[in-house]
Order: C-alpha cells, then sequence, then structure tokens
C-alpha cells in the first residue's frame, strides 16, 4: 500500500487530502515543516511527497531540491501562485506535477494514483537496440555512453531511454513529457528543453564532438545513431 507524505501548513487543506488519499486506499503522514519531511525521508521513505510551496519554514522549491540531491521520489506541489514560470521552476527542479488553489482533493488523489502507475516497473528495453555507443541496464536503471556510466537524474534517464529506444523516430515535447510520467495536459512541453539541455551537457563530457540527440524545430527531438 504506498504511503503519501504531505507537507502542508493548513490544517483544513491536510483534513482533505487525508481523506481523499484514505478514499482510495494509501495511507499518509501530515507534516507541517519542510525540516521534518527531509528528516522523515531520509529514514522513513514515503512514496510520494506533496508539498505546499508556502511552508513556514523552508518553501517547497527548496525541499524538493534537496531532496533531489539525494531521492528521485515523486513530487506533487500545491500553491496558490498561478504564474506560468511558478509551474515551469517547479518541474524543472525535479517536481511531478503541479496543482494550483483551490484543488480538488479527488483529483489530487487521482493525480496520485497517475503517477504511481507510471513510476511502476515497465518491460525492460533492448539494451543496445541497434547497436552504437549506449548501453541501457533497465534493471538498474544506467546507460554507458562510450563505456561511461552517465550519472543522469530519473528524468533524464527516462527521457534517453525512450528516445534510444526508437532511433531516428521525432518525438513531440508532449510525448516525451508523458514518457517521464507528468501530465501531458499541464501544459509544460518547455520543460522538456532544459532535460535535453541538461543531457547534451553529460554526454559531451564524454564525447564533446557528438550530437546524438538532434533537434527538429518545431516537431521535437531525436536520437540519431550516425551522428552518436
Amino acid at each position: 500500500m504506498p504511503h503519501i507524505l504531505i507537507v502542508e501548513d493548513e490544517a483544513a487543506i491536510a483534513d482533505t487530502l487525508i481523506f481523499a488519499l484514505h478514499s482510495e486506499g494509501f495511507t499518509s503522514t501530515w507534516l507541517t515543516l519542510g525540516q521534518e519531511a527531509l528528516a522523515l525521508q531520509a529514514h522513513s521513505p514515503a512514496d510520494l511527497l506533496i508539498l505546499d510551496v508556502g511552508l513556514p519554514d523552508i518553501s517547497g522549491f527548496e525541499l524538493c531540491k534537496r531532496l533531489r540531491r539525494v531521492s528521485e521520489v515523486p513530487v506533487i506541489f500545491l500553491t496558490a501562485r498561478s504564474e506560468e514560470i511558478d509551474r515551469v521552476v517547479g518541474l524543472e527542479i525535479g517536481a511531478d506535477d503541479y496543482v494550483v488553489k483551490p484543488f480538488s482533493p479527488r483529483e489530487v488523489a487521482a493525480r496520485v494514483k497517475a503517477i504511481l502507475k507510471r513510476m511502476a516497473p515497465r518491460e525492460p528495453l533492448v539494451a543496445n537496440p541497434v547497436g552504437g555507443p549506449f548501453r541501457l541496464d533497465s534493471e538498474r536503471v544506467q546507460i554507458h555512453y562510450h563505456d561511461q556510466l552517465l550519472g543522469l537524474t530519473r528524468h533524464e534517464f527516462r527521457l534517453l531511454q525512450q528516445l534510444l529506444a526508437q532511433p531516428e523516430r521525432v518525438f513531440s515535447r508532449e510525448q516525451l513529457l508523458d514518457g517521464l510520467g507528468v501530465a501531458a495536459d499541464v501544459g509544460y512541453e518547455r520543460t522538456i528543453d532544459s532535460h535535453i539541455k541538461s543531457l547534451r551537457a553529460k554526454l559531451r563530457q564524454v564525447a564533446a564532438s557528438a550530437e546524438p540527440i538532434q533537434t527538429h524545430r518545431g516537431l521535437g527531438y531525436s536520437y540519431s545513431p550516425r551522428h552518436a
């Protein structure tokens, strides 16, 4: 039974979330401070975190950044701030979804279910489907490039995994975003550009002149073995 950690300083909001989550079969823990959440997650990790952005001690954004240094646990932000830049920043620092207050607790519970379903183990892809410098190990969540292990985040791994699975296929930003486990309807397709930029930087550290990830303007991205 998945366990959800709620970090929210408003009791009324936390109560509605707890009720909605329990109705869907989840267990939960409620905390009001980010520092407490970090401490609890270190020794008793939850399966997913729901974070309020405006916490009394540290912001939800800062809490997520600290979590991402040691964990890829899924994160949903709750916030009263609806500006697009805030939503984009939240996803770029590693959140999986972003819900603006006021919201439906049942919708949040549905998003939790959807994210955990996407996080479930998938059928492993065939390593090196077309040969070349990449070696993919789905079970260990590792990708080697020219025999060097890449230090990838969860999002970067899934993004590169999706591209490698179908060489030369052009994936739209929406398709790649969905592959990361982020609902495609939230409208953050440009977040993919940030992940692609980070991926390319890590690949260039191994092979400076190679360009395995190709940009198709107005369309999306593809993996090209010819440029790897």
